[in-house]
């Protein structure tokens, strides 16, 4: 679950799945072995070619973030559906399990063997992530695709500010703007949502249920943004610590989420027979089961994805297709569901992606200033006290 439940939301554009140091998935021949002639199948220079193709990976790490979204909108969608904790103990068992399967396939060679003391001080990071995930599940039962795609933007906004107070980061005027833009598409999208509502457009309820429904969707959404925001941020301080690449993180996540969500579903939600069958009708039971194995697997296509992306491209390129690939997004919620298609939900998810792509470009900005100056800054002797102190 480390880069799971489609929570796009990054801490850099360096610090995807595959930057340098963490690259598990996709790992590079080493440069001390000697080239040896393969033999190439027929289909091998095809594969060849997929497999070095920038295009092939965007695609594919879109198309992985997107269906994994539409999953999950399409499994907590159920009229009667009131078993997330359920759901996210199956996504967790299944990509705990295929973690571990790919490791005795050989995929991830480096996956170090369970170390209690390391599962003890990662343990409150996972509750976390039990938060995080359990909210947006929720958020997104109660709105639309687009809507949660475009409040989903505020948790940059916390994280930024929370990167101020904790690490010592910065914020640009463009990233100003950038966080300007997300919050006026959030409020276009929830006044959109709201008359859509009242008009009746999109919706079958009546305007006043429609309307409750939207606010405990928002509560939700409220909720998630801080969770996430604590997630990420907590994760941030405790990973360097641990020495944790992206394949140990997410097998420590999955693995000890595992029993925190089964207790947590057996003490919060009804397994009464009766429950069972609303929440898993007979028309839409395989679906339903497939959906949730489904989204278990897109744990890892996600986080393959990128790897896979980055190491074609670069990190850089890996960030803008994040902020562009918001707006397929919030389309497929137009698309695959009843989602009001109006003035005001257009208007938001295009302000939206706007703001995605300066928050992305600022960041690369941001980035290429702190790497061009060669010499060092001029310090005040305080200043120069502080970072003494800190490398002592």
């Amino acid at each position: 679950m480390a880069n799971k439940r489609n929570e796009d939301i990054e801490l850099g554009p360096a610090e995807g799945p595959g930057s340098t140091d963490k690259d598990p998935f996709l790992a590079r021949r080493s440069s001390s072995q000697p080239n040896r002639p393969q033999q190439v199948g027929p289909f091998g220079g095809y594969f060849d070619k997929i497999d070095h193709s920038p295009g092939a990976s965007i695609l594919a790490y879109c198309l992985s973030s997107i269906s994994m979204t539409v999953v999950n909108k399409y499994v907590v969608s159920g009229s009667e559906w009131n078993l997330n904790f359920f759901y996210l103990a199956v996504q967790s068992l299944v990509c705990t399990a295929a973690i571990l399967i790919c490791k005795q396939l050989g995929m991830f060679q480096n996956l170090a063997a369970f170390d209690s003391t390391k599962a003890k001080k990662w343990f409150p990071i996972s509750l976390l992530l039990v938060g995080m995930i359990y909210t947006s599940t929720k958020a997104l039962q109660f709105l639309s695709v687009p809507v949660y795609t475009i409040f989903k933007n505020l948790t940059i906004i916390v994280v930024a500010y929370g990167e101020v107070l904790w690490f010592g980061g910065s914020v640009t005027p463009m990233a100003l703007l950038s966080f300007g833009l997300m919050v006026l598409s959030s409020v276009i999208a929830a006044w959109a949502d709201i008359q859509a509502a009242v008009e009746g457009v999109g919706h079958t309820a009546q305007a006043t249920d429609a309307i409750s429904t939207l606010n405990a969707g928002y509560a939700w959404m409220g909720m998630n943004v801080f969770c996430t925001a604590a997630y990420l941020l907590g994760m941030r301080k405790v990973i360097k610590k641990m020495n944790f690449k992206d394949y140990d993180t997410m097998f420590y996540n999955n693995l000890l989420t595992i029993p925190v969500l089964i207790v947590f579903s057996l003490l919060f939600e009804d397994w009464s027979n009766d429950n069972l069958i609303k929440n898993f009708p007979i028309e839409t039971r395989n679906s339903l089961f497939i959906g949730m194995i489904y989204s278990g697997l897109a744990a890892i296509f996600i986080s393959y994805c990128s790897a896979w992306c980055i190491r074609v491209t670069s990190s850089t390129t890996y960030s803008m297709v994040g902020a562009l690939n918001k707006l397929p997004l919030a389309i497929s919620g137009l698309i695959f569901f009843d989602a009001p298609v109006t003035f005001g939900s257009v208007t938001a998810i295009f302000v939206g992606f706007v703001s995605g792509l300066v928050y992305t470009w600022s960041k690369t900005r941001q980035k290429v200033s702190q790497i061009l100056p060669t010499t060092q800054p001029t310090m005040s002797a305080s200043a120069a006290s502080n970072r003494d102190a800190a490398n002592a």
